[in-house]
């Protein structure tokens, strides 16, 4: 464990106004030195102060990917309204992320659609780069937030973590416990599963968007779209197919490979609103309309567009995918629509980003409150990461929402439990309103869900 006892006093500390996209208050704004005497490093801080300040412990934001900025997670802001009326919550741009001097490899908007091509980009970057994966891990990322606790004043603090975010969570529970207080965790990725593998979870969210699709009249009647996608998949597979132009409807210049195709599909299983599009668009391009797949993929295929994939990449080879084996990607690919379609991104590119193994230590119990949330047709975290594989957290809740995909914190009653928890999070939730939260309704034809669809039951967005 580090001792940051010359950390920089929170009262030295400059803060500026500031905005960042996704939420309209002004904001606190520092620049926080980080990584020893050297002070070698200047980390990006956004604080959204409290309204109503009481001494709680302020709540931070732990972005996923890896690769996200937290300050990308300012839109989750009005989801925590009421988190924030008595808590400050905090961002923290990790080293190579966002504001904190992005590790951008000029792939983040769009992917080459040959592997061959993506891999000699990727070598550039590194080549171009490679000074800047040092210090770039999880066990650095942790030592920086807890040297921000120390300097920001905080003796406490309540953390939020999605995606690889829970992961980063997870690790500073386990290397500095004394420093937190609750925990809460969308989307689980656990120390020790390798979230990578992803194909057979992806197939379990399809397999529910297709049960659900049966119980519903207007969906129903699309037929088998599932049998199409995978004719789709095949016709797919000489990578000599092209979208239509979403304004022409002309062929679009571009090829998309089949990995490309079933990215696109794992990628909206993550939004239950683009799932709920899935059914109909593959309908339609299976038989030779391909507008309405041209749509919902401009939406999704510049997926890495809110990372910073030299960042990314650093530590998902180090941590992730250098101790994943041929084998296991096998087992995970095997039946499966997506296939190693989305694992082969990066084992492509981590075979031209040579850097170090890195493992992490075995779990020890720790007893803080934890509040898990997952979506039970979650493409990548399933929610039997929560329930199977955090033996040693001993005060735990979770939460599943039905139907739900990938980061539940602003749907339905949620943000209202997440409020609770924190401020009492030694007490159990009425989490009966979880089932209230329901599935898009499905969309019918080119205008959209059937007229006598039953409307989405959520509940706004929390008012501060």
């Amino acid at each position: 464990m580090l001792s940051y006892s010359g950390a920089i006093n929170a009262e030295d500390l400059a803060a500026e106004t500031c905005h960042l996209e996704g939420w309209s208050q002004p904001l606190r704004c520092y620049q926080v030195p980080v990584g020893g005497a050297d002070q070698s490093q200047n980390l990006a801080v956004a604080v959204a102060p409290a309204v109503n300040p009481d001494g709680s412990e302020p709540l931070y934001l732990l972005a996923g990917g890896p690769g996200q900025a937290a300050s990308h997670l300012a839109p989750l802001l009005p989801s925590l309204a009421k988190v924030n009326r008595n808590r400050d919550i905090v961002m923290v741009d990790r080293r190579g992320s966002g504001r904190t001097g992005a590790f951008e490899c000029g792939i983040e908007d769009e992917l080459p659609p040959d592997l061959d091509a993506f891999a000699g980009l990727v070598s550039d970057c590194y080549d171009q780069q490679r000074q800047r994966t040092e210090g770039l891990n999880s066990r650095q990322t942790v030592d920086d937030l807890e040297q921000v606790r120390v300097s920001l004043g905080h003796e406490k603090i309540a953390l939020w973590g999605g995606s690889w975010g829970t992961r980063t969570a997870l690790l500073y529970q386990q290397w500095y416990p004394q420093s937190i207080s609750a925990l809460v965790l969308d989307a689980v990725a656990p120390i020790e599963a390798k979230v990578f593998l992803s194909a057979q979870a992806a197939e379990q969210a399809l397999q529910q968007l297709q049960d659900a699709c049966m119980e519903d009249k207007s969906c129903a009647g699309l037929g088998d779209w599932r049998g199409d996608l995978d004719r789709l998949l095949n016709e797919w597979e000489t990578g000599e197919s092209r979208l239509a132009d979403p304004l022409t409807g002309a062929p679009m210049p571009r090829r998309v490979p089949r990995w490309e195709l079933a990215n696109a599909v794992r990628t909206a299983l993550y939004d239950p609103g683009a799932a709920a599009q899935l059914p109909y668009v593959i309908h339609q391009a299976a038989r030779g309309n391909l507008l309405p797949l041209s749509g919902l993929s401009s939406l999704f295929l510049p997926a890495s567009d809110t990372m910073s994939m030299g960042l990314t990449f650093s530590v998902a080879c180090a941590e992730e995918l250098n101790r994943t084996s041929a084998e296991e990607v096998a087992a995970d690919s095997r039946d499966t629509f997506l296939g190693t379609g989305f694992i082969d991104i990066f084992r492509t590119a981590c075979g031209v980003w040579p850097v170090q193994e890195r493992s992490y230590p075995e779990p020890e119990r720790r007893e803080h409150p934890v509040l898990l949330i997952s979506g039970s047709a979650d493409p990548i975290t399933p929610p039997e990461y929560a329930d199977t594989r955090l033996d040693y957290l001993s005060h735990k809740q979770h939460l599943v929402v039905d139907g739900g995909g990938h980061i539940n914190t602003r749907r339905g009653c949620i943000p209202e439990l997440i409020a609770s928890f924190l401020d009492a999070p030694e007490q159990p939730l009425d989490s009966a309103c979880v089932k209230d939260i329901r599935r898009p309704p499905f969309m019918a034809d080119a205008f959209g869900p059937a007229l006598d669809a039953e409307p989405l039951a959520e509940v706004g967005e929390v008012a501060q």
